[in-house]
């Protein structure tokens, strides 16, 4: 399947934290609609893909840019789930507040939520299923539905691109399988990048896989091939 290039554009990107180089020399396109996993060792530099492509972090050298603009300007059109979140489990915040977050900087004005904003909020949460905690305590709720909490935000920003660190990492079976169709549910509607090391849940949504390790490669071939394979560890 091919696709025109326009959502995300990272070209001859580097990328070190003081003299530990983490990526060279990246190059990737993603088009509207593409749904693009990412696979690698760990310490590899997924998740610095990710940041990069969100914007919170700078190349030392190269370009990131979503639909043709700097990433610094397309902040509003990505949502970003970062694989852990901290999460101070003493703070009186509910769901509900968490996932309007999610509409900071859109259609709110002073810190006062709008219609607009709670529509939204609650579509997000019903997508992933917490919609009827809605007002309980995040460091109430378990991993698997903080994690479903945390997609929910970012979704309720209405992203154009949305970026997944180990979504399904340390979750529940309910929260995996909450996450999985909801996937489903985004393929085609947005764009998509995704990280996990579960190869099984990205070949029932991805339309392409890319391995990264300071480098980036395509993925071909046979994806049923000894997991090993994929992080070198084996023939």
């Amino acid at each position: 399947m091919s696709y025109m290039a326009g959502v995300v554009e990272v070209k001859d990107v580097d990328f070190s934290y003081g003299s530990d180089q983490i990526l060279q020399c990246v190059n990737l396109e993603l088009a509207a609609g593409e749904f693009l996993g990412v696979i690698g060792p760990n310490g590899g530099g997924k998740t610095t893909l990710l940041k990069l492509i969100a914007g919170l972090l700078t190349p030392a050298s190269g370009q990131v840019r979503i639909f043709g603009q700097p990433v610094a300007r397309s902040g509003r059109l990505i949502g970003y789930v970062p694989q852990f979140a901290d999460v101070d489990r003493t703070f009186p915040i509910t769901v509900l507040d968490v996932v309007l977050m999610g509409r900071l900087g859109l259609t709110s004005f002073l810190g006062s939520y709008g219609e607009a904003d709670r529509e939204a909020a609650r579509k997000a949460m019903e997508q992933v299923g917490v919609w009827g905690l809605r007002q309980r305590r995040l460091g109430n709720l378990s991993e698997g539905q903080r994690q479903r909490v945390l997609i929910a935000r970012a979704l309720a920003g209405e992203p154009k691109l949305l970026l997944l660190d180990e979504p399904t990492a340390s979750i529940d079976a309910e929260a995996e399988a909450a996450i999985n169709h909801l996937l489903g549910e985004l393929y085609r509607s947005i764009a998509i990048i995704m990280v996990s090391h579960d190869l099984q849940l990205l070949k029932s949504h991805v339309d392409r896989i890319i391995y990264v390790n300071r480098r980036l490669q395509p993925v071909e071939g046979d994806l049923d091939m000894p997991i090993g394979r994929f992080f070198g560890l084996g023939k």
